[in-house]
């Protein structure tokens, strides 16, 4: 059994808590929030169910040193006195992604170039050859953290950002991440209790993510590599195992996950990215409008959606999002609606007081994810509008 070392999971802004939680979960130990960022110990069998399952976390990186410099010479020297051997070879290519936040050290580039000169040039001088750089599809990827004059130097477990399920091949045109959508849907309180709807379903990111949700399925179950593959110490037999555990945990779902679209392409895309995930027989994809829907069970309805939104919305913002509060109040009983939107003025115009209002950032852009209880009966629906 390996020993514990620290990890720490890149997440969103406001996602700390439930990657927090997330990983509490799964085993993880002395859980530390940050600001976009949780910090947790692990073994390394942890470290691979950590890729595996974390559904709010875009990176699991693992620190493996740090130090103080004042100068860029005091940087490389101390990058160049690190044992390399221990984590590649004069074989692998590497790639350096770098951040910093200092007055010595302020561009990230310039900083990701005297590490890979450091790390090379080691080779290059005790072995007589150096590790290629490949910035696309390096066998180790190297994170480098500048804080004022603190350095922290890390392996990147993970690779390409753990959005990047390996189900969704067709997109919209703004398909919502995948991280974030699962991460909204946990916020929402989405567990597979009841049935599920998404009525503006895109691409389909909320239904597929909803399903394995539901039915307790590894978030990165579909994906063809992690980082961490590479690596000179990876043990095969041992994620072999660790993965065939986390599926054994899977869980049957009794309800229904329903998408609705008006636009057939997206229609297709969806069903093709559920098809891909293996849930089509959890998930039912319509072309409908959602304004010229009802509620489609008497049970209790959980609903998450990520309305359109752009310049083609402009003249027409009042009326649609006024179309999704009438839609709700009057053929929607029963339901509980949560949605997402970066344009702040058009919540107005839905009609209904939201219950809960939460900010978060669908890329750069300042959102609020909104929820909406609608209740049973036109005498409680009356009073949810909004004075």
């Amino acid at each position: 059994m390996s020993a514990n070392f620290k990890m720490v999971a890149k997440t969103f802004f406001g996602f700390e808590e439930i990657l927090a939680k997330e990983i509490r979960n799964l085993g993880g130990g002395n859980i530390v929030q940050g600001v976009r960022n949780v910090s947790f110990e692990g073994d390394t069998g942890f470290m691979y169910k950590a890729n595996l399952c974390l559904r709010t976390a875009l990176k699991i990186i693992k620190p493996i040193h740090s130090f103080s410099a004042r100068t860029e010479k005091e940087l490389y020297r101390k990058v160049y006195a690190m044992d390399w051997g221990d984590y590649l070879s004069a074989d692998t290519s590497l790639a350096i992604d770098s951040t910093v936040n200092s007055d010595t050290f302020t561009h990230s580039l310039y900083v990701s170039q005297k590490v890979k000169d450091a790390i090379v040039d080691k080779f290059r001088d005790t072995e007589g050859k150096r590790p290629s750089v490949d910035l696309k599809f390096p066998d180790v990827k190297i994170n480098v953290h500048i804080h004022k004059e603190f350095c922290n130097i890390a392996l990147d477990s993970s690779g390409r950002s753990l959005h990047q399920r390996g189900y969704r091949t067709a997109t919209n045109i703004a398909p919502i991440n995948e991280v974030l959508a699962s991460g909204l849907l946990l916020m929402s309180g989405w567990e597979g209790q009841c049935d599920f709807l998404d009525p503006m379903c895109g691409s389909g990111t909320f239904l597929t993510e909803a399903a394995m949700i539901a039915c307790n399925i590894p978030a990165n179950i579909n994906r063809k590599e992690f980082a961490f593959e590479k690596w000179n110490d990876f043990d095969e037999a041992l994620f072999e195992k660790i993965t065939m555990v986390c599926l054994n945990k899977t869980r049957e779902f009794h309800h229904r996950i329903v998408g609705y679209d008006k636009a057939p392409s997206a229609v297709r895309k969806s069903i093709d990215n559920v098809a891909n995930a293996n849930l089509s027989e959890y998930i039912t994809v319509e072309r409908k409008n959602f304004f010229d829907t009802a509620k489609f069970t008497e049970n209790r309805l959980h609903m998450v959606f990520n309305p359109p939104y752009g310049e083609r919305l402009n003249l027409e913002m009042e009326e649609f999002y006024s179309a999704i509060g009438d839609t709700l109040k009057q053929k929607y009983p029963g339901t509980e609606a949560w949605f997402i939107t970066s344009n702040l003025e058009a919540l107005k115009y839905v009609g209904l007081r939201p219950s809960r209002k939460i900010k978060v950032f669908n890329s750069h852009l300042e959102s609020r994810f909104v929820k909406y209880l609608m209740y049973e009966g036109s005498k409680k629906a009356k009073y949810q509008k909004a004075d």
